[in-house]
């Protein structure tokens, strides 16, 4: 009995040890992407200060496949240990909606995975090709429902995070246009350039050289606020059209980390968020840091999941 006391003790004291020198070991932050992209934008600056702060390894692995499916899978079965993070979208719970729609198991839930903090929030922006001859959303509408279904807009592909804001706005707008999916953000942005649609969204990052240079027009944010790079667009709820999306990009880990490590994980990617290379790296591409903690996290989560979840059901099967 005596030996099984000091035995146990003995293992209170190795796990207690490890719990205070978190991380123990090499971290991974997964991107359930191929390289380029939002999530990419802030992986790389995260795993960098991970590094600098924890002296530990943290590279960037990029696991590419089924509108992020595939990466978010392999996270969430991972041993919840803290030490494998991933850094993704909305896309999270978007593969979940469009699966449940089409009856199809997904391969992860939500259960299986714990949200750590949001690193930022911008809204999508709705923008038209410059030959469009409309400057703002009600010139835009007029043109739209004049055109009896003609007009086109790209998105990342259905269900996507930039298809579904649209869909968002067609339906409070009483519009109908072509839906002409793409691969990507990027490509879905490159058939508006080239003048092959007649619109498109896409997070300020990607928008705004675009908009600067007047290879395409902004008209309306998806955001509560006008985002400080484009202060000349408004809101969507500013032109009375009560919608609200956001290409946000956030950490999760393995659910079921235990409460220590995630409070020490906690601390370590709110001193990232705090470090100024970090938000001088979001900044270049005029991302607003937007940090926020688990519970505060949590929050906007479940607001924007039920938002989403609602555009999709509307969408149905397509």
């Amino acid at each position: 009995m005596k030996r099984l006391l000091i035995a146990a003790a003995c293992a209170s004291v190795s796990l207690a040890a490890q719990a205070q020198t978190f991380p123990n070991k090499a971290m991974t932050v997964v991107v359930p992407n191929p390289p380029g992209g939002m999530n990419q934008i802030h992986a790389q600056p995260l795993s960098a200060v991970i590094e600098r702060l924890t002296k530990q390894p943290a590279p960037v692995v990029n696991r590419a496949g089924g509108t992020a499916a595939v990466g978010t899978a392999f996270v969430a079965n991972q041993p919840a240990d803290g030490h494998t993070l991933l850094v993704t979208t909305p896309n999270i719970y978007l593969v979940i909606e469009k699966d449940k729609l089409y009856g199809i198991k997904s391969p992860y839930t939500l259960a299986q995975i714990q949200p750590v903090a949001l690193l930022s929030a911008d809204p999508l922006i709705l923008t038209v090709h410059p030959t469009v001859p409309a400057k703002t959303v009600k010139e835009f509408i007029a043109l739209a429902k004049a055109a009896k279904g003609s007009s086109t807009f790209s998105s990342s592909g259905p269900y996507g995070i930039t298809h579904v804001p649209m869909e968002m706005f067609l339906d409070a707008a009483g519009l109908k246009m072509r839906h002409v999916p793409t691969t990507g953000g990027g490509p879905a942005i490159t058939q508006l350039l080239g003048g092959h649609v007649d619109a498109t969204d896409g997070g300020v990052a990607a928008v705004f050289p675009h908009v600067k240079s007047g290879k395409m027009r902004a008209l309306a944010s998806w955001g509560a606020k006008r985002h400080p790079s484009l202060p000349e667009v408004p809101t969507f709820k500013e032109l009375g059209i009560d919608i609200e999306a956001y290409l946000w990009v956030g950490v999760f880990t393995a659910a079921g980390i235990p409460d220590a490590t995630l409070t020490q994980l906690r601390d370590l990617i709110r001193k990232v968020a705090a470090d100024p290379s970090f938000a001088e790296t979001l900044a270049k591409v005029q991302v607003v840091p937007d940090y926020r903690d688990t519970p505060e996290f949590k929050t906007f989560f479940d607001a924007d999941y039920k938002r989403m979840a609602r555009a999709v059901q509307r969408i149905g099967k397509l």
